[in-house]
């Protein structure tokens, strides 16, 4: 058996997803925070110094005398107040370092991008982000310093290391990285325990599955008791399996009920058939005669039922509708009854007033239905017992009952005698198929189908029709 599917689905498609979001958003995240800590590193400085604060300055020292300018530097350099935060250099026009805040001897080959912007900047102020000679990252921004005829006097330089904010940023950076793994470990084992309770009880049902199809109807799925899709799904797996087994059952009753009902008539015709041909008696021989013509008129009845019954599974049972007085095929129906109920001892009580039901139907269909009903009405009724068939006009419907004393059928029973292979009573002789069949036909003529019962009183048939008084009979 294949398993974790839907767990590798998960994993490849989710998860994966979700990883790739949280590495976007670590990686975001790291570029932010990076970025923001230089732009603050360069807010210091502008905070801190101003362009026409450092011309201002040094308005005093830019003349042709270098020495005026050297001196100035240094002024400027003792004078500054936030050594804490950065170094100052102040450069002359050539890019010689004249002094450093630091203290320590600068070479002169040291680069200076920031000092080569500035120069060509139309503010005066360049910045550049980089390593100086020692390797460490520095932030250094340059301002120029004009002389009064604005030609290039010098610049100062204003340097911030970025050290203390690169360890800062990894900080942060692996914080955030940590919690991302955070997240998606909860994630994974949410979703996990998630994607688990689903495909355990589905792993459940299909185990089930094979087994009710490999015929053991008893097999049931643990329903679990979250009220969910599942626990639905594996109460409606054991409600199918409960009616697989019922109609499993319905179904071997139904050959078992068929086989006896084919063999009772096929062992009387044989039966008699032997007699005759034994036997040279005229009396015995037409007796013989009428048994088999009874039992081959059976056979015939119960063959019919079954065709009838397989056009009904198929959907091939169809209807040639032409205009039809159903009191008249009523009144047919009832007709050929008569005389069994004489035979049986039975009373046939037939109220019908005098109307007319025209409606389009099948009127060998039609004839079926009555003389179904009325089969069973009979079968069920003992000698001494009657049968009543009423007949009447409500509303748009011809409303036909047919009710008898029989034994009845029993609470349990009666929702399902219409249900194929279904028979409530199975010490009397039927193929359980025929109100199947007449359910079916009621269908197709939009009509309806009711049954009450009392069990031990007897049965009540109720047959709605449509009726259409356009039609001419």
């Amino acid at each position: 058996m294949r398993t974790g599917g839907i767990t590798r689905r998960w994993i490849m498609n989710t998860l994966s997803v979700i990883l790739i979001i949280l590495v976007v958003v670590n990686v975001s995240a790291s570029v932010f925070i990076k970025s923001y800590y230089y732009e603050m590193a360069e807010s210091t400085i502008d905070s801190k110094v101003q362009k026409t604060a450092v011309q201002t300055f040094f308005n005093n020292y830019v003349n042709s005398d270098s020495n005026l300018f050297a001196e100035g530097a240094r002024e400027f350099a003792e004078s500054f107040g936030y050594s804490y935060l950065m170094d100052v250099w102040v450069v002359d026009k050539g890019g010689n370092v004249l002094v450093s805040s630091a203290g320590f001897s600068v070479d002169d080959s040291t680069v200076m991008p920031d000092f080569d912007s500035a120069k060509v900047a139309e503010t005066g102020t360049g910045t550049w982000t980089g390593r100086n000679s020692r390797g460490e990252k520095i932030l250094a921004k340059a301002f120029i310093i004009t002389d009064s005829d604005g030609s290039l006097a010098g610049a100062v330089r204003l340097i911030v290391s970025l050290e203390d904010l690169d360890r800062q940023h990894v900080v942060y950076t692996l914080f955030i990285m940590f919690l991302c793994i955070i997240a998606l470990a909860l994630v994974a084992v949410s979703g996990l325990f998630f994607v688990r309770s689903i495909v355990r009880p589905v792993g459940r049902i299909n185990e089930t599955a094979k087994l009710i199809a490999k015929g053991d109807f008893n097999a049931r799925v643990e329903s679990s008791n979250s009220n969910d899709e599942i626990s639905e799904l594996c109460d409606t797996v054991n409600y199918m399996s409960e009616e697989i087994a019922r109609s499993d059952k319905v179904k071997n009753d139904f050959i078992s009920t068929v086989s006896h009902e084919l063999r009772t008539p096929l062992t009387a015709i044989k039966g008699w058939a032997e007699t005759i041909r034994d036997f040279d008696d005229a009396e015995m021989t037409a007796k013989g005669i009428d048994v088999i013509i009874s039992e081959t008129d059976r056979l015939y009845n119960i063959v019919e039922d079954l065709l009838d019954f397989s056009k009904m599974q198929s959907g091939r049972m169809t209807m040639r509708a032409e205009p039809v007085d159903i009191v008249h095929e009523l009144d047919s129906a009832v007709e050929v009854f008569r005389d069994r109920a004489k035979r049986e001892g039975i009373t046939l009580v037939y109220s019908i007033p005098d109307i007319t039901a025209p409606m389009s139907a099948d009127r060998n269909l039609i004839k079926q239905v009555f003389a179904n009903i009325l089969d069973n009405a009979f079968k069920y009724t003992q000698s001494g017992g009657r049968v009543a068939i009423f007949a009447e006009r409500c509303g748009g419907d011809l409303v036909v009952s047919i009710a008898d004393t029989g034994c009845g059928i029993s609470k349990e029973d009666l929702p399902h005698i219409t249900e194929k292979f279904y028979k409530a009573n199975m010490s009397v002789r039927g193929s359980g198929i025929g109100l199947a069949v007449v359910d079916e036909i009621i269908k197709l003529h939009n009509g309806k189908l009711d049954i009450a019962s009392t069990q031990g009183k007897g049965t009540v048939v109720t047959i709605f029709l449509p009726i259409d008084d356009t039609i001419n009979i």
